[in-house]
């Protein structure tokens, strides 16, 4: 009769953690992943492009670089990290990927002008994440009571 009641308990036990506590905590490790997610999102910060003329050598070229916007400083500048960049005029130079980065970043340094750098527009992707940050905390509000 111990056994009995021994294996019924456990039986009950086993099937209380598979279908409510583990999968509880299943849900609680994916809402916290979602949340890193778009807080990795959120601190990306504004992306732009910068277009400047480079002459070398009695050529012209366009410069394209695409940035991304780390500081602000009092005066109007920006310091910025280059994500991509090409040249319109592909005989101009050569270099590309890793290289072409490194040319950029000598060129025209860690600072370019506010004024000058076109801006993406991110309302639309900031409200986006916005309301998936509100539902995931909607979710775990109503599925853990916090």
């Amino acid at each position: 009769m111990l056994i009995f009641w021994t294996l019924l308990i456990g039986v009950l036990l086993g099937y209380v953690y598979g279908h409510y506590i583990k999968p509880n905590r299943k849900l609680h490790k994916a809402i916290q992943e979602a949340r890193r997610a778009c807080a990795v999102l959120q601190e990306d910060g504004n992306k732009g492009v910068y277009r400047t003329i480079i002459t070398d050598h009695n050529q012209t070229s366009e410069l394209v670089a695409e940035v991304r916007e780390l500081a602000v400083t009092k005066a109007g500048q920006v310091k910025v990290e280059y994500i991509s960049a090409y040249y319109k005029n592909p005989e101009f130079r050569t270099k590309k990927g890793e290289a072409l980065l490194r040319e950029v970043r000598e060129l025209l340094g860690e600072y370019l002008p506010l004024s000058e750098i076109e801006w993406y527009e991110n309302s639309e992707r900031d409200e986006r994440i916005h309301r998936q940050l509100s539902k995931l905390d909607n979710l775990e509000k109503h599925q853990f009571g916090e």
